[in-house]
């Protein structure tokens, strides 16, 4: 499996695991639950998309905008900014 298969691999696992947290909120939603518990629920969903999009564009930089791109940035500039996106997506 190269690289790349085993990111996706990665992504593909972390949506499911959102979708699942979506559906669970759907289901409580439903069944009348408490609002703190679907406040709760949707934290949690809001928490899996940030992970997910900070993946992402982290993935970008380091396979795009560090190593392969005609703009080939500095991998330490490359390392702050991933920490900048990590940071601002928390």
């Amino acid at each position: 499996m190269s690289h790349s298969d085993r990111e996706q691999a990665k992504l593909l696992m972390r949506s499911k695991k959102l979708r699942g947290q979506l559906d669970a909120f759907e289901r409580d939603l439903t069944a009348g639950k408490d609002c703190g518990d679907l406040l709760m629920l949707l934290a949690a969903v809001r928490g899996a998309i940030n992970g997910l999009m900070a993946e992402v564009l982290e993935d970008h930089i380091r396979f795009h905008l560090a190593a392969s791109s005609k703009e080939r940035i500095a991998p330490e500039l490359a390392e702050d900014l991933i920490d900048l996106v990590r940071s601002y997506l928390k």
